[in-house]
């Protein structure tokens, strides 16, 4: 075993998308199969998180293949822990951050790009649900 970069994977590669030009329509194909899915989500959060005030903010990505999604502090990993207790797992919250830490407690990065459209949709819904109750918790345990 030798450390180095794995030569017949770049051959497959470069046989499969053989130039410049086999590059951008490969990018064109996944940029038809991912834009639905990434509108899917933020259209679901303007709906559902946008009327609830400041709970949430999120980005709008021009490329790349995830959503920075912005809770209260204090309420990401209780998002993530709920949407999995209802069978949704998210990337860990923080995972963005060195070591997985985030100082706010209040990044989740969310990848819409393997799932089905409606799988997506769905799972947005839930999504937002999950941020609305958690901010809730939280109001109510700082009120106690």
């Amino acid at each position: 075993m030798i450390i180095s970069y794995d030569k017949m994977n770049q051959l497959r590669h470069v046989r499969f998308l053989k130039n410049k030009a086999g590059v951008l329509a490969h990018m064109a194909k996944h940029r038809r199969r991912l834009v639905p899915c990434f509108d899917a989500v933020k259209t679901t959060f303007a709906q559902r998180l946008t009327p609830c005030g400041d709970i949430a903010h999120w980005t709008n990505p021009k490329g790349g293949y995830f959503i920075s999604l912005y809770v209260m502090p204090g309420c990401a990993k209780r998002v993530a822990q709920l949407c999995k207790d209802a069978g949704l797992v998210l990337t860990g919250a923080g995972a963005a951050f060195p070591y997985g830490k985030d100082p706010e407690d209040s990044h989740l990065r969310i990848a819409p790009t393997y799932p089905s459209l409606s799988e997506v949709e769905q799972a947005s819904e839930l999504m937002a649900v999950c941020v609305r109750l958690a901010t809730v918790e939280h109001l109510l345990a700082e009120k106690a």
